[in-house]
C-alpha cells in the first residue's frame, strides 16, 4: 500500500509541471551538450544549485547525492571531452550515479535543477546516458519525448566524412546538406545489407531496448521488469533473423555464427569518429581471436559457453547458493537470457560469467587487445554503433543458436496446446501490396559540430537513403462458433521459404526464421468477424521520432502531447517489411489466433499496453502475455499435421517485391 501511495504522489509532483515545461527542459539540457551552452532558463541551475544542500527533495534521505557530490570533490569523476563507453565498468558507475541522484528525486524541479548541475560537473556521454535512462524509468519523465539520438549524439550515427563537411560548412557560415554513404564499397558483399545494419532508426531502436532493459538494472530503482532475460533473447532473435531475410533479398546466405577457435572473417572499417577521442578502430579481414588484457582470456568464453550447455543439456542451472532452476518449462528462457547476457538478474554471475556482454567487448578490442596503441573502444562496446559491424550478427547468431538448443530440448506442442476451440480461420490475405523502396531522409547535424556563444548557428543536414514500404494491411475472417464473445490473441509471422541456394525450407527449420509482424487482441463476436489490421499499427515498430528542433518548436507552444512518439523501442515502422526482390521474394504469411482469456495478463483485452509491447514489453507492467514469446512456433516441430489440423491458424503464401526505381 505504501509503494501504492508513493507512486501516487509522484505522478503527482510530475503532472503539478506542465508537460511542455519538462519536454523543454528535457530538450535544452540535450541540446548542444559537449559545449556546455545554457538555455537562459537552466543557467542558473547550473552555476548555484547545489545538490546536497535539501536533501528532503531526496526519498532516500540523499544517499545517493552524497555518493556523486563527493567523487567529483574527490576528483575522481571522468573528464569531460572524453569518450564514454557503458561497457567500462568505471564509466558506467559514474554514469549511473547520476542516474540513482536523478531517479531519487521526489519532484520535478529537483531532477532538473540536479541535471542541470551535472551537465556542467560530469562526462557528457555520462550525462546523456543518466539522463536518457532516467526520463524513460522515472514517473517523473512521463509524457516526455526524448529527442532521436542520432540528433543529440551525430557522431555516433554519421560516418567522419560527413562530420568533417560539416565542420567546413559551420567554418564558412554556408548552410549545407551533405549525402551520408554506407560504409565500404561494393567489394565488400556486406555493403548489400550495410543499409539494414547503419539504419539509424534500427540503431535507435537497439540502443533504447538496452536503456529500457539495461543489464544493470536493480529492481530498487523502481520495480522488477518482468521478462528481462527472455526480452533480451526474443529482441535479438529477431534482429538476427530480420538480418538474415534481408540477406536473402540480396542474394547472400544467411549469417553464419561466430566461433571462438575460428577466425573473424568479416573485417570492418567504421568510418566513424569519436566527437573527442579519435577514429573507432577497424579491424582486418581473417583474423584469430586473442586475450584481451583485463578483460577475458578466449578459453574464458569457450568455458563460458560450455557451461551454459552444460546447463541446457542437464534441464537445469544452478544459483550461487547451489540451488537447482528447472528451465525445462515456459519460464526457462527468461533465466537463459539473463545468464547468457549477464544482467544482474543472473541468478550465477560467477560460474556461468557475462557471455553476451564480455563477447561484444572482446570484438571491439580485438583491432588493439594488448592496449598496445591505446585505441579508444570498437563500435562494438556501443549499443548505437555495434549494429554497424557484421559481426554483431555473428555473435548474435552464436547466441541465437544457444537459445534455440533450449527452445528445441523443450517438448513440442500439441494440438491441445495450439488448440482454440470454436474459433476457425476461414481466410487469410494482404489488402495492398507487400512493396519496399528506398528513400533519402534528412537529420538535423548541428550538434555535431562545436559552437561558441555570439557564434551564428548554420543550417547543416545529412541526407541518408533508407529502406521503406507501402502501407497495406493483414485480412483475416475468423469464425467464432462458441454463442459468446471470445477474446483472440492474434500472433503473425513472415518466414521465407527459400534459402540463398534455391532450398525449399522445411516447416520444422524455417518456423525458427519467422520475422514477428504483429501481436495484437481483439473481441471477436459470434459467427464471422472480418479482420483488418494497418501495417502501421504493428505492436513490434515504432514511428520516426520527430526531429529535435520539432520538439523544441511543439514545446515552446506551450501545449505538447505526443504520446505516440513517447517510446523509441520497436523497428522503425518503415522496416516492418525485408526488402525482398525486384521480381518477388517467396514467404510464408502465419496467423495464429489464440485463446486470450488465457494468454492475457491484462483485463482490457484491446489495449495497445504502449504501442511495442511485442519486443519492448510496456513500461512499468506485467508484460500482458502469458505465452512464450514466439508462439506457437517456437519449439521444435517434428509433425507438422499438428499445426495444419489445428482450425485457429492460417498459412499461406506472399511475395515481397522491392522497388528500384523509387528514391
Amino acid at each position: 500500500m505504501q509503494v501504492l501511495v508513493l507512486c501516487a504522489l509522484v505522478a503527482f509532483a510530475a503532472a503539478d509541471v506542465p508537460l511542455a515545461k519538462r519536454q523543454q527542459d528535457v530538450n535544452h539540457l540535450l541540446w548542444n551538450v559537449y559545449d556546455h551552452h545554457h538555455f537562459d532558463d537552466l543557467k542558473g541551475y547550473a552555476a548555484s544549485f547545489d545538490p546536497v544542500g535539501d536533501v528532503s527533495q531526496y526519498k532516500d534521505g540523499g544517499e545517493a547525492a552524497r555518493l556523486h557530490v563527493q567523487e567529483e570533490k574527490d576528483h575522481r569523476l571522468l573528464d569531460q571531452h572524453h569518450w564514454f563507453s557503458l561497457f567500462n565498468e568505471r564509466q558506467r558507475e559514474e554514469a549511473l550515479m547520476l542516474f540513482e541522484v536523478l531517479i531519487q528525486c521526489k519532484e520535478w524541479d529537483c531532477a532538473v535543477k540536479n541535471a542541470a548541475y551535472w551537465r556542467e560537473h560530469m562526462n557528457e556521454g555520462e550525462f546523456v546516458y543518466a539522463l536518457y535512462t532516467a526520463v524513460i524509468h522515472s514517473d517523473l519523465g512521463h509524457g516526455i519525448v526524448l529527442p532521436p539520438l542520432y540528433e543529440v549524439t551525430p557522431h555516433l550515427f554519421t560516418n567522419s566524412e560527413i562530420i568533417q563537411k560539416a565542420y567546413t560548412a559551420k567554418m564558412t557560415n554556408t548552410p549545407g546538406k551533405f549525402e551520408m554513404e554506407f560504409t565500404g564499397t561494393k567489394k565488400n558483399k556486406e555493403q548489400r545489407v550495410a543499409y539494414f545494419g547503419e539504419d539509424i532508426g534500427m540503431n535507435v531502436h537497439h540502443v533504447t531496448w538496452h536503456m529500457d532493459f539495461p543489464f544493470w538494472w536493480e529492481d530498487r530503482y523502481g520495480g522488477n521488469l518482468d521478462r528481462k532475460g527472455e526480452l533480451f533473447f526474443w529482441v535479438h532473435h529477431q534482429l538476427t533473423v530480420r538480418f538474415d531475410s534481408e540477406r536473402l533479398s540480396n542474394y547472400l546466405d544467411m549469417v553464419d555464427e561466430l566461433q571462438w577457435d575460428k577466425p573473424i572473417e568479416e573485417g570492418f572499417a567504421p568510418h566513424t569518429i569519436y566527437k573527442y577521442g579519435g577514429e573507432f578502430p577497424a579491424r582486418p579481414d581473417h583474423i584469430h581471436f586473442e586475450d584481451v588484457d583485463g578483460v577475458a582470456r578466449v578459453r574464458d568464453m569457450i568455458i563460458m559457453e560450455s557451461r551454459i550447455h552444460d546447463a541446457i543439456g542437464r534441464g537445469y542451472i544452478t544459483d550461487k547458493d547451489g540451488k537447482v532452476i528447472n528451465i525445462m518449462n515456459d519460464q526457462g528462457i527468461d533465466k537463459l537470457g539473463d545468464i547468457i547476457e549477464s544482467s544482474v538478474y543472473s541468478p550465477n554471475v560467477q560460474y556461468y560469467g557475462a557471455l553476451h556482454n564480455l563477447a561484444h567487448i572482446m570484438l571491439g578490442r580485438q583491432g588493439d587487445p594488448h592496449g598496445k596503441y591505446n585505441m579508444p573502444p570498437g563500435v562494438m562496446e556501443h549499443f548505437e554503433t555495434a549494429t554497424r559491424d557484421p559481426t554483431f550478427f555473428r555473435l548474435h547468431k552464436y547466441m541465437d543458436n544457444i537459445f534455440k538448443e533450449h527452445k528445441y530440448s523443450l517438448p513440442p506442442y500439441t494440438h491441445e496446446d495450439l488448440d482454440f476451440p470454436g474459433v476457425n480461420v476461414d481466410s487469410l490475405s494482404i489488402d495492398g501490396e507487400l512493396k519496399t523502396y528506398f528513400e533519402d531522409y534528412e537529420f538535423d547535424l548541428r550538434n555535431a559540430v562545436d559552437s561558441a556563444e555570439g557564434i551564428p548557428t548554420v543550417d547543416l543536414k545529412a541526407s541518408v537513403h533508407r529502406l521503406n514500404h507501402d502501407d497495406f494491411s493483414f485480412v483475416a475472417d475468423v469464425n467464432n462458433n462458441n454463442g459468446k464473445e471470445v477474446v483472440g490473441t492474434f500472433r503473425i509471422y513472415l518466414c521465407p521459404r527459400f534459402d540463398n541456394n534455391g532450398e525449399r525450407f522445411d516447416f520444422t527449420n524455417g518456423s525458427w526464421h519467422c520475422i514477428e509482424m504483429d501481436k495484437f487482441w481483439k473481441t471477436l463476436s459470434p459467427g464471422r468477424n472480418h479482420v483488418v489490421r494497418k501495417s502501421r499499427d504493428s505492436s513490434v515498430t515504432v514511428p520516426d521520432v520527430p526531429s529535435f528542433q520539432s520538439l523544441i518548436d511543439a514545446a515552446d507552444s506551450g501545449s505538447f502531447s505526443m504520446p505516440e512518439f513517447e517510446r523509441s523501442c520497436g523497428i522503425p515502422n518503415r522496416m516492418l517489411l525485408p526488402k525482398g526482390k525486384k521480381n518477388g521474394m517467396d514467404f510464408a504469411l502465419i496467423l495464429a489466433v489464440t485463446d486470450g482469456s488465457y494468454d492475457l495478463t491484462h483485463s482490457d483485452a484491446e489495449s495497445e499496453h504502449g504501442g511495442t509491447h511485442a519486443q519492448c514489453g510496456a513500461h512499468g507492467e506485467t508484460y500482458p502475455d502469458k505465452r512464450p514469446m514466439g508462439f506457437p512456433i517456437d519449439r521444435y516441430i517434428p509433425d507438422r499435421r499438428v499445426y495444419d489440423e489445428t482450425t485457429n491458424m492460417k498459412f499461406t503464401y506472399v511475395k515481397v517485391y522491392h522497388d528500384d526505381s523509387r528514391h
